[in-house]
C-alpha cells in the first residue's frame, strides 16, 4: 500500500476512532483514578520510523512508579505490577486509545510492529541480560512507522522471545499491504471484543513461519 494512501487511512481511522471513544476515555480515567488514586496516564519514549524517538500516552495499567527498580522491561503474565483495572485494560487493549493520538498525528500507523522502548532489555533463559537493539531483526522494523496492531501483536503471545516477535515484524515489512493491514485490524477487534490479548491462545490461525 503506497504511503500516502495508508497515511489517510490512519488520519480518517484514527480521527473517528478518537470521537467515538471519547466516552470511554472519561470512564476508564474515573476508573483508573479510583482504584489507588494516581495519575490516569502513564507517557512513554518510543522508537518509531526510521528510529525517531516520540513520546506515546497510555492509560497507566500499573502501579504508580512500576519501573522505579526494574527499568523498562515487558510485562509478563501474572505481573503483579499490574492494578486490577490494569489487567481489564491489557486484556482488552484499551489502555492504549490515546495513542490514536499518536496515529493521527503520524507519530504511529494502525498496523505495524510494535513500537518499543528506547534501551529495552530482555532476559534470556539463563539469566544473561540482552538489550533489543542486539536482537536480529530489531533496525528493520524501523522501516515502517510503528503500530497499534501487527503481525507480532495478534499472533504472538506477550511472553514469546522478542527475537521470534522480531521475525514477524520483518514479515510484515516485506508484505505489508492495504487487505493485510483491513485482516489484523479485524482480528484486533475480534480479540478486543473477547478480552483476550493478555491470552496466549487467542486460536487465531497463525501465518506461514519466515
Amino acid at each position: 500500500m503506497p504511503i500516502t494512501t495508508k497515511r489517510l487511512f490512519d488520519l480518517a481511522l484514527s480521527g473517528v476512532g478518537l470521537v467515538l471513544s471519547s466516552p470511554l476515555w472519561l470512564l476508564i480515567a474515573l476508573a483508573v483514578k479510583l482504584e489507588d488514586g494516581g495519575p490516569v496516564f502513564f507517557n512513554q519514549e518510543r522508537v518509531g520510523y526510521r528510529g525517531r524517538i516520540f513520546r506515546a500516552r497510555k492509560f497507566r495499567s500499573m502501579v504508580p512508579d512500576a519501573e522505579a527498580r526494574s527499568g523498562p522491561v515487558q510485562a509478563t503474565a501474572g505481573d503483579p505490577r499490574v492494578t486490577r483495572v490494569g489487567r481489564w485494560l491489557r486484556a482488552t487493549a484499551m489502555d492504549e486509545l490515546p495513542q490514536l493520538w499518536n496515529i493521527f498525528i503520524g507519530d504511529m500507523s494502525f498496523v505495524g510492529p510494535r513500537p518499543l522502548r528506547p534501551g529495552e532489555i530482555e532476559t534470556a533463559g539463563d539469566g544473561t541480560v540482552i538489550p533489543l537493539s542486539a536482537i536480529p531483526g530489531y533496525e528493520a522494523r524501523h522501516a515502517v512507522r510503528p503500530g497499534l496492531t501487527g503481525l507480532a501483536q495478534v499472533y504472538a503471545p506477550r511472553d514469546l522471545p522478542r527475537v521470534r516477535k522480531f521475525r514477524l515484524d520483518r514479515l510484515y515489512v516485506r508484505r505489508a499491504g492495504f487487505w493485510l493491514d483491513l485482516k489484523l485490524i479485524a482480528l484486533s477487534f475480534w480479540i478486543t471484543g473477547l478480552g483476550r490479548w493478555e491470552h496466549g491462545d487467542r486460536k487465531v490461525r497463525r501465518p506461514r513461519a519466515v
